[in-house]
């Protein structure tokens, strides 16, 4: 048996549940549908960062929360955590560019800035239960564990940023939009008389809204940042001359200012050599990759010596695929894939599935193992 958390799910007359609230319409309707379900409703908003200009993330776009909040009718409230999100997403992401890694902050920030400071801000106020505008589901297994399931309108689905969190995190947990299509939202956001119920989505990195990662790096990290090296083929060859490895990601394409007579591609970054390795694409093509600080979140341990099916992904926009789950050792993982995939970037997650569409665990990407 599986139960699904969320609106209509449990006894919500009065209960309290403080909403996240990023300024954009989908933790909007989220309050709001949960305000109209009958539970006790607390907006809030967590600062987490804030440009040299003054500018806000898209994540913490604090007037147009406001205004939502007031428009549905619920006490709003912000939190500082500027700090905590330095410390715990920004400085984190430079050094794993800096090593060479491609890494998705968004998943940190959910595990250790977002969930963490609601429920702490949650205790404060006197509330139970933290809410957000994620597209995905809460679900109970039969065993007893929390996961999170794909939201029905696959194109929106965000489990792939949740797999870090907790049981403790998720048991406190709604998600009111796991069934709702975007159009639906908005739809309802309009009905509501809310005034951001057409804003755009954010597309960007909430601290580089201008996608220069880069060039944020370069500004920002304190320490030393690797010059210009060589590319090679990975046998000793130089093609040419990199601009830093912090430019560069596995698979990566465009950009390169090589002339082969070939497609040339990324296929690794050596952080040590300060050489980023080149291929074909037959050469990008991975059947497997090791996964290390795994997080399991619908099964409490995975057996050793076999091999689970399931259905993985190893970026956001990637369909999941079929593959096998074998353990490692502690905390690592090996996740072979039927087809090989057209690369795999060291420092990204892996996602996997179960047959329910619900997430079995993910781990961070140490190596990707070629075809």
């Amino acid at each position: 048996p599986r139960t699904e958390r969320g609106p209509g799910a449990r006894n919500s007359m009065k209960e309290k549940v403080l909403v996240g609230m990023s300024g954009g319409v989908d933790s909007a309707v989220a309050a709001y549908l949960l305000k109209k379900d009958g539970y006790d409703v607390i907006g809030v908003t967590l600062r987490t960062w804030a440009g040299d200009e003054g500018q806000e993330s898209r994540c913490c776009e604090i007037d147009d929360a406001r205004e939502a909040a007031e428009k549905i009718g619920i006490p709003y409230h912000t939190f500082n955590c500027v700090s905590v999100f330095s410390e715990k997403v920004i400085k984190p992401f430079m050094d794993d560019y800096i090593h060479g890694l491609t890494p998705n902050p968004c998943i940190g920030c959910n595990r250790y800035v977002k969930w963490e400071w609601m429920l702490y801000y949650a205790k404060v106020l006197g509330a139970d239960l933290v809410a957000t505008g994620h597209y995905a589901s809460v679900v109970r297994l039969g065993n007893g564990r929390y996961t999170v399931r794909k939201a029905l309108h696959a194109e929106k689905d965000q489990t792939y940023m949740l797999y870090r969190l907790t049981q403790e995190q998720l048991a406190a947990t709604l998600m009111p939009l796991g069934k709702m299509s975007k159009s639906e939202v908005r739809k309802i956001a309009g009905e509501a008389g809310l005034s951001i119920a057409s804003k755009p989505d954010s597309q960007e990195i909430c601290f580089v809204p201008d996608g220069d990662y880069a060039g944020y790096i370069e500004k920002n990290h304190p320490g030393p940042i690797p010059g210009k090296g060589f590319f090679t083929d990975g046998k000793g060859i130089v093609l040419g001359t990199h601009e830093g490895i912090i430019r560069y990601t596995v698979g990566q394409r465009k950009g390169l200012g090589l002339a082969l007579g070939y497609p040339a591609y990324v296929k690794r970054i050596d952080a040590e050599k300060n050489e980023v390795v080149i291929g074909a694409e037959s050469d990008i093509r991975c059947r497997a990759v090791i996964c290390r600080d795994v997080c399991l979140m619908g099964a409490d341990s995975l057996p050793k010596g076999e091999r689970i099916p399931c259905r993985a992904k190893v970026r956001y926009h990637h369909p999941a695929q079929i593959a096998w789950l074998e353990s490692e050792g502690p905390d690592r993982v090996k996740v072979s894939f039927e087809e090989p995939l057209r690369s795999a970037a060291p420092g990204q997650s892996a996602v996997f599935y179960d047959p329910e569409d619900c997430v079995i665990g993910g781990g961070i990407i140490s190596e990707a193992v070629f075809a």
